[in-house]
């Protein structure tokens, strides 16, 4: 029955708060699995995978940082945290790639044309991992944040710009999935309350766990 499955259902696309949008299933195997060679690159050096530290304790997401290192609650250049080496550059195919994300999002030709993420924060959720209601909040530019999801599909859960309380919408963002907040959205509380284990789509390339991209502008300059 593969030739008649699920995937030959389009996934409903829920009513989001304006400057919000869902684009399930966006990015290709081929463009999953060219991404996924890329993380492992990254993860290699010259900083590595790590748990950053909230008052003390360490996330159970790990990140790896590339234009700008985050850590709570700043920016840097060099990883401070971690070994103080300098961070990869932000490479010129993501500025490219989140343009065109913004283009798909919003449905706007133009919606990229002033977007040049300076910063991505790559985190990989194993089954365990989690990520509490926060606010993005650490740049000093409110441009969109374009998120992509690869891997095992999570439960994410995208708030209101007041409290970590309701309003929020629970969604489930699978592996190729595109998610943009901005506007009005901006700075939405929001976070990820679980990950399906196992559920990573044969041909994505990654076997188990979830690859988060999310892509900003800092806003800092050089």
């Amino acid at each position: 029955m593969t030739l008649f499955g699920d995937d030959l259902v389009a996934r409903p696309v829920p009513e989001l708060p304006e400057g919000a949008h869902l684009l399930p299933g966006w990015l290709s195997f081929e463009q999953q699995r060219w991404i996924v060679r890329r993380f492992w690159d990254w993860t290699a050096g010259p900083v590595p995978l790590r748990g950053a530290k909230i008052r003390g304790h360490e996330m159970s997401v790990k990140t790896v940082c590339l234009g700008w290192h985050w850590r709570p609650y700043e920016y840097t250049r060099e990883a401070v945290d971690v070994n103080g080496s300098r961070v990869l550059d932000f490479p010129d195919w993501m500025v490219r790639l989140g343009r065109k994300a913004l283009v798909a999002a919003t449905g706007n030709p133009r919606a990229g044309d002033d977007y040049t993420p300076d910063t991505a924060l790559v985190n990989f959720y194993d089954e365990r991992a989690r990520m509490g209601m926060h606010q993005d909040k650490d740049e000093r530019s409110h441009a969109p944040v374009v998120s992509l999801s690869i891997g095992d599909t999570c439960r994410f859960r995208f708030g209101n710009t007041e409290s970590r309380n309701k309003p929020y919408q629970d969604l489930d963002l699978a592996s190729g999935d595109l998610f943009v907040f901005g506007g009005p959205s901006r700075l939405a509380y929001h976070g990820v309350q679980k990950v399906y284990p196992g559920s990573a789509p044969d041909g994505c390339g990654l076997e188990r766990g979830r690859i988060n991209i999310t892509m900003r502008v800092t806003g800092l300059g050089e």
